[in-house]
């Protein structure tokens, strides 16, 4: 998912919106020959005023019950409102268009957020937008959406976890479960009850841009985390709790299998990113979909978000790709057929508009392949529409007989239980039973200790480390003192940023805290103590989804880039790095580098002779203590390589059973060291 503008609602939107409700209530007429009775007008009832004794209110009945008598009362038009997902951002000026156009959903994108941000603001902001839903004839309560992927690090004050790529390398799926359950009461006390997340991609090759949110390389390992969805849901009967959200398992299917597209690389767009997987159906079923039958037949995961990627079967020969968003085959047969997937399928962030044809075309095709809920924000002015045209488009189609009221009965069912089985018709409103703990000392030890378990030591010559705590240390590099460059991506915005302070520690407060004499120069130009040791922090900088992929397009518009393009992703360390680290491993007898990366980054022969010790803490979020835990023997050091590290980026993609395998450091390699 990606990144809203962040705007006003504009006066054109506003007419065009006007001009759709002439559409909506020739709809509306028209579902008289559907046999269902039209609607009696738009946001002219109180939830409190809904049909007395009806029984989708009556909490005693059975939630299938429950569902069928709402939906029998809906009119086509109810029922296509709740398959919109709106942007915050494209509602926030006029909350009424919710209860127009009887809006299912809402979402907040990276970096969409209440001013200021806020836990109660943004409670207050999801309240808001309740009591608009609440005002439609049926009084259906909205479901909140957010990027919840390693903490709900859209909120300033939030505990931000470890990146999944961190996570995977603890091999501690309860750990991961309890990171679910923190995550999912952080995000729910400030109203969403829903959780984009978690990603069960399978990374195979590291120049992608997302590679960071996946737990590793190897299906079984991802396999063992979903465990983060009973997490964030509970356990069966456990969604309603003020403590849950739903969880969405994504991006379904065979995002991390897609092929780099040299050709693309340096020209602005994704050489990999939203690319198409070339595979055959056997490699698929293992590599891609293995994940999903415990998310759906073991934790019952409340929704799955296709990927922007496309597959392109093998056996067949290569050439005629299908994206996810339009395929009925993995979606309806696969997922809902033969897995028994009985949740929602909810598109991702305008991605059905990439799908061939007219936007007709996109919604019929996607629609028809088992999409039921659609992420269709409006940005203007480069994209000026969005839900508001997704509701006539469907309508029409609909009223043609292109795609059957019975699919569309179908997909409003899924999105109905849900609501039901969170509880939304009964508690509409946020809970703020748990608004004090969100960042409290006690999540904020859970994200200690996955720090601590996520380090991964690479390297230790002369058993350099544990460091001892009464040596002088000199600290080098910027990053030791970021902690926008130790979050990474999906964090306050959607790209993340170096500049970006959220509360917490930094690795530099970690070293403070452990050594008693410490001396931090961000280029090395400090004067090195006589008999310290060196702590050298160097990595990447933060990026999100395509702009990560090695040869992407450069973000340049957060409002602390000023318009200047970040540094390329290339997985390697820039010379600025690769001299820092020269310089001060020269100064001193021991020398230990520690790299925050969302991915392996290539060490070359050369740097790495000059290093005592190297530990990989990847984006270990807000707990940067968490790595000094284990620098300084505080302790033990047991992460374990989720993905190969490859010797040079030419190697990728490289992964354990290669034929030809042959990394610097193989996939499940972890140095131990005692004192």
């Amino acid at each position: 998912m990606q990144r809203p503008l962040q705007r006003p609602l504009q006066q054109p939107l506003r007419t065009r919106l006007r001009a759709a409700v002439g559409v909506l209530a020739a709809a509306a007429l028209s579902t008289t020959m559907l046999g269902v009775p039209a609607p009696s007008g738009a946001g002219t009832q109180d939830a409190s005023q809904a049909p007395a004794g009806a029984a989708y209110r009556n909490a005693k009945l059975p939630i299938g019950k429950r569902v069928d008598d709402l939906l029998g009362r809906m009119t086509l038009a109810e029922k296509i409102g709740q398959m919109a997902q709106a942007e915050r951002a494209d509602v926030d000026a006029d909350p009424s268009l919710i209860t127009t156009y009887g809006l299912g959903s809402l979402l907040s994108g990276g970096g969409s957020t209440p001013t200021p941000n806020t836990p109660e603001q943004w409670a207050d902001m999801v309240d808001r937008f309740q009591r608009a839903a609440l005002d439609t004839r049926l009084g259906i309560p909205l479901i909140y959406g957010v990027d919840s992927v390693h903490g709900h690090a859209n909120l300033m004050g939030a505990t931000v976890f470890p990146h999944n790529i961190g996570l995977g390398a603890t091999r501690d799926p309860r750990l991961v479960e309890r990171i679910g359950e923190i995550t999912a009461q952080e995000t729910r006390a400030t109203g969403p009850q829903w959780a984009f997340a978690p990603c069960l991609c399978v990374a195979r090759d590291d120049r992608w841009g997302r590679t960071y949110e996946s737990f590793g390389e190897d299906p079984d390992l991802v396999t063992s985390m979903t465990t983060a969805i009973r997490g964030l849901q509970g356990r069966p009967g456990q969604l309603d709790d003020t403590d849950h959200v739903l969880a969405s398992a994504k991006h379904f299917a065979g995002d991390g299998l897609t092929t780099y597209d040299e050709s693309l690389a340096g020209t602005g767009a994704y050489p990999i990113d939203q690319g198409v997987a070339e595979v055959d159906r056997e490699t698929f079923d293992e590599l891609a979909l293995a994940p999903y039958w415990p998310a759906v037949r073991k934790y019952d995961v409340g929704s799955v978000m296709p990927s922007f990627s496309s597959v392109d079967w093998t056996e067949d020969g290569l050439g005629d790709p299908i994206k996810m968003h339009a395929n009925g085959e993995l979606i309806t047969e696969t997922l809902k057929g033969d897995m028994r997937f009985d949740g929602i399928v909810i598109s991702d962030w305008r991605a059905i508009r990439q799908l061939p044809g007219t936007y007709r075309d996109q919604v019929e095709a996607s629609v028809l392949a088992g999409v039921d809920m659609f992420m269709e924000p409006i940005q203007a002015p480069n994209n000026p529409s969005g839900w508001d045209e997704f509701i006539p488009t469907l309508t029409d189609l609909v009223d043609s007989g292109e795609v059957p009221v019975s699919r569309i009965d179908d997909a409003v069912r899924r999105i109905l239980t849900k609501k039901f089985e969170l509880g939304l018709f009964e508690h509409p409103f946020t809970d703020r039973t748990h608004i004090d703990d969100i960042g409290s000392d006690r999540h904020r030890r859970v994200a200690r200790q996955a720090v601590a378990e996520s380090q991964v030591l690479l390297k230790n010559e002369r058993r350099a480390v544990p460091l001892p705590r009464r040596k002088p240390v000199y600290v080098a590099g910027a990053k030791a003192d970021s902690i926008g460059d130790q979050a990474g991506g999906w964090t306050i915005t959607w790209q993340g940023g170096s500049t970006h302070q959220v509360p917490g520690n930094t690795i530099l407060d970690g070293v403070r805290g452990e050594a008693t004499h410490v001396t931090w120069s961000a280029d090395g130009s400090r004067p090195v103590p006589k008999g310290a040791s060196a702590v050298v922090v160097v990595g990447e900088t933060p990026y999100a989804e395509g702009f990560g992929d090695v040869g992407g397009p450069q973000w340049a518009w957060d409002p602390a880039d000023n318009g200047v393009p970040r540094p390329p992703q290339t997985m390697e360390l820039t010379q600025a790095d690769q001299d820092l680290v020269t310089s001060v491993c020269a100064k001193v007898e021991t020398c230990v580098v520690v790299l925050v990366s969302g991915r392996p980054l290539v060490l070359e022969p050369s740097l790495l002779s000059q290093v005592d010790a190297v530990q990989a803490a990847w984006l270990p979020g807000s707990q940067g203590e968490g790595v000094t835990d284990v620098l300084f023997g505080r302790k033990p050091y047991t992460g374990r390589l989720p993905v190969s590290w490859p010797r040079a980026v030419s190697q990728e993609p490289i992964n354990v059973g290669d034929a030809d395998y042959d990394p610097l450091y193989p996939y499940g390699w972890g140095l131990r060291a005692r004192r």
